[in-house]
């Protein structure tokens, strides 16, 4: 029986993912097919592309992924945009303003997806540093983006962010 404590490790050589149709993530692992597959992030804020959880339709763990970056092509062209249909994460390129207004803070932001506005009670709460000068903003009402690097915004947004971060 096998112990459900044990992680397995994937080596990238015995596995491939690719899309099935009507777009549905699936692939082998070690010589066995998978109609579909589920895939979640160890540490989703710390490594994006590293110790990927690999799971079947009924969500029982089949391995982790040491780094996506170790899969042939096409499997880590579908493990990228997978996981970015999992963990929809806007990128913060310009932060208009952040201004503190009574008992909230409100963000005004440019992201690769358009403009966008976050409302928070307390910065503590809603502000992530999982290192590198990254930045997870979440909103209260859960609505999140990201800024990969602060340091590396223009003049205008690190000024804005200055008294924030």
């Amino acid at each position: 029986m096998k112990d459900p404590y044990e992680i397995h490790m994937l080596e990238p050589d015995r596995v491939s993912f690719s899309r099935g149709s009507g777009g549905v993530f699936q692939g082998v692992v070690d010589g066995k097919d998978y109609e579909e597959i589920i895939v979640y992030r160890a540490f989703p804020f710390l490594y994006t592309t590293q110790f990927i959880s690999v799971r079947d339709a009924k969500d029982a763990e089949i391995g982790v992924i040491r780094d996506i970056g170790q899969l042939d092509e096409e499997s880590r062209l579908e493990m990228e945009r997978e996981l970015q249909f999992r963990y929809f994460l806007p990128r913060v390129t310009r932060v208009d303003s952040v201004k503190h207004r009574t008992d909230l803070w409100i963000w005004e932001l440019q992201t690769n997806l358009g403009p966008t506005r976050l409302v928070m009670r307390n910065l503590h709460e809603h502000m992530q540093f999982p290192g590198g000068g990254r930045i997870v903003l979440t909103d209260m009402n859960g609505k999140r983006c990201e800024i990969g690097d602060w340091k590396a915004l223009d003049s205008h947004s690190r000024k804005q962010l200055r008294d924030v971060v």
